[in-house]
């Protein structure tokens, strides 16, 4: 493990397997004490409580978020961001501040398959109504142009995504 961090962010539409994969990879990273995971949802309850789900809203999150992983990765930790954020211009402004050690990951994944997994009832809420800006729904989701890893979570089982991570991040830390 290198003094060096290494921001992993992986993004994609609601329920396309995020938090899912970055919370295996993780588990399987941890041991070197240098990995830390996070996760939008739980971020949001405790750094942006206030903040809906406009566009300034999910800026101002993301900053915020982006403020977080600048101070880990400088001191050597492997942040997993699993994060929506679904404007190309927040990515590509994180990008810019992380620096070198920003890596950009698609989670790739249909809407409709999306719609179908819907762990957490979001779409279905967002489709009564009862969910305003949802993205996919009501609010897009900018796909990456060109991330530095996709992983397409409709044709690949979870342990594949995982091993694709894993061999990823042996070809990008910093050594």
């Amino acid at each position: 493990m290198s003094e060096e961090g290494l921001v992993l962010w992986f993004t994609g539409r609601p329920g396309s397997g995020k938090t899912s994969i970055v919370n295996q990879v993780y588990h399987i990273l941890k041991k070197y004490n240098k990995a830390e995971i996070l996760d939008g949802d739980e971020l949001r309850k405790w750094l942006s409580p206030e903040a809906g789900f406009s566009r300034d809203d999910r800026e101002r999150h993301i900053n915020r978020v982006i403020g977080i992983c600048s101070i880990l990765s400088r001191n050597g930790i492997i942040v997993f961001v699993a994060l929506v954020s679904p404007y190309r211009k927040i990515r590509e402004e994180a990008r810019k501040i992380l620096g070198k050690n920003f890596k950009e990951i698609y989670v790739k994944c249909s809407i409709e398959t999306c719609m179908k997994r819907d762990p957490k009832g979001h779409y279905k809420l967002a489709l009564k109504g009862e969910i305003k800006e949802m993205t996919g729904i009501q609010d897009p989701y900018e796909e990456p142009i060109d991330p530095d890893l996709i992983i397409d979570t409709e044709a690949q089982a979870i342990e594949e995504s995982v091993q694709l991570v894993l061999d990823f991040i042996e070809r990008v830390e910093p050594k």
